[in-house]
């Protein structure tokens, strides 16, 4: 039987959002420099809604993008099936810029390094920096985040699953156990 337990609910996550969006424009004073990556798929969505919460909050006009980090992927090879692709949307210049990519989940740190080397064939950024609504550990890789929602010590046989309105019909964060059947990406 697996277990499973709600460790952010909307209001928790809407909550966590809006500190990350805060804690961006207090570190980065002038927003004209700054842009804002999601990770698809759930990155994407994160990433949306930090740049509605910085136009709120004064940061008007923080360009959006959205990567796939599909075929950046260490374990290409490796995996059974074929990776899912999305569309990647730079549409503005990344050379010089301050980015921040958003993901929903940091784990072993590869997602990122992915993210950051699809990055690369866009433009040469001055500074990247990384914000993610949960920080479950267990890095393989020194990737360290500077905006968390919720820091979530793990075990390795757990997963998390972020679930958003947008795909999943709900907000929240579960923590379950491995053999949980739970919609949404799990990490």
């Amino acid at each position: 039987m697996s277990q499973q337990n709600v460790v952010l609910d909307d209001e928790e996550l809407g909550r966590a959002l809006t500190r990350i969006a805060h804690e961006i424009l207090e570190r980065n004073s002038d927003p004209s420099g700054l842009a804002i990556v999601g990770i698809h798929s759930r990155g994407a969505i994160l990433a949306r809604r930090i740049v509605a919460l910085l136009d709120q909050l004064g940061g008007s006009d923080v360009p959006l993008g959205l990567i796939d980090i599909g075929f950046y992927r260490d374990d290409l090879g490796k995996r059974p099936e074929a990776p899912q692709l999305y569309s990647t949307e730079i549409d503005f210049p990344l050379d010089g810029a301050t980015v921040v990519i958003v993901d929903d989940v940091l784990y072993t740190g590869r997602t990122v390094r992915a993210a950051i080397e699809a990055l690369f064939a866009y433009g040469r950024p001055a500074c990247i920096q990384l914000a993610v609504l949960v920080d479950r550990g267990h890095r393989e890789l020194p990737i360290r985040p500077d905006y968390v929602g919720k820091n979530l010590p793990t075990a390795p046989g757990e997963r998390v699953f972020v679930q958003v309105e947008e795909s999943d019909g709900v907000d929240r964060v579960v923590i379950a156990d491995a053999e949980a059947a739970i919609t949404g990406d799990a990490a």
